[in-house]
């Protein structure tokens, strides 16, 4: 099976690449833009006859939040545009569409776990561009698989935990937001799942990934603290004492109940995902 993973230089195709010397039975076509130009549909098309793929993992996207408040013409592109020109040739060829999304879809308004099936609402350019993404690949690609997923880190580029291991090495004290719930999701447990779904067979929908377990975007910074043993305080702040261009969700648990019924994928505590990253980082810095 030929396999194309498009966005392979961020977090996510970063993780999956680590993950492919484990799955020699799938040949790997990984791509970035210097690669293959996902807004180019004659482009896309000639890639993926030329290589027979089978499959795509589509990991590209534009997840600069706030600065697509200002760029909705790029968001609304590689969002919402790119997955339906991806998803539109590997149809062609009667091929599977994996497609990652995103928690921003939903209003936030919700105190209980968002499933599959609830409305959404998205609040920000961002969530409306990957909501649309989200339509257009079930809509061109009768086998896609839309992975919606939350608060992605690894120990690959910039991220909030990289970001709060810089400022607590820094700084004695910063503040961080309180009363925005979700769960952290370590981007190589993803990476895991997508390919538990590869090997067992897609099954076409809409699931949800996170790992396991809920907090703030406070109580997760306090928790890379101690996890580093660095002694910067974190004071809670509300949504109002930082506000920022784009919307962010006040209550975006994802229910997983779906996934786990339909894979049978054991899904990491969000602690133990969060010890194990900052245990690499550091070492990594320290080497």
């Amino acid at each position: 099976m030929n396999i194309l993973v498009t966005g392979c230089n961020g977090q996510l195709g970063r993780s999956l690449q680590d993950l492919q010397a484990s799955h020699p039975q799938f040949n790997w076509f990984n791509t970035d833009v210097e690669q293959l130009d996902i807004t180019k549909p004659e482009k896309i098309e000639r890639y993926i006859e030329g290589n027979k793929i089978d499959g795509i993992i589509n990991c590209a996207a534009y997840t600069a939040v706030d600065r697509a408040e200002e760029n909705e013409t790029m968001a609304l592109l590689l969002n919402a545009e790119a997955p339906a020109f991806l998803a539109r040739a590997i149809e062609q060829r009667n091929g599977w569409f994996i497609q990652i999304s995103t928690d921003y879809v939903f209003d936030g308004k919700k105190q209980s776990p968002y499933r599959e099936d609830d409305e959404t609402q998205p609040q920000s350019v961002y969530g409306k561009t990957k909501l649309a993404g989200e339509f257009n690949a079930l809509k061109f690609c009768r086998q896609t698989v839309i992975i919606r997923t939350a608060w992605l880190y690894s120990v690959y580029g910039a991220n909030f935990v990289k970001t709060m291991l810089r400022l607590g090495s820094e700084r004695d004290e910063i503040g961080v937001v309180d009363d925005q719930h979700g769960t952290p999701t370590n981007a190589a447990d993803l990476a895991s799942a997508i390919l538990e779904i590869i090997c067992q067979g897609i099954k076409p929908g809409i699931y949800h990934y996170t790992n396991e377990g809920k907090t703030t975007w406070c109580r997760f910074a306090q928790q890379i603290m101690r996890y580093a043993n660095l002694p910067c305080t974190v004071q809670p702040l509300t949504t109002d004492q930082y506000p920022t261009p784009a919307q962010r969700p006040a209550y975006s648990i994802l229910d997983k109940s779906k996934i786990k019924n339909e894979y049978h994928i054991g899904i990491p505590q969000w602690q133990d995902s969060l010890k194990n990253t900052v245990q690499q980082l550091q070492t990594a810095h320290e080497a």
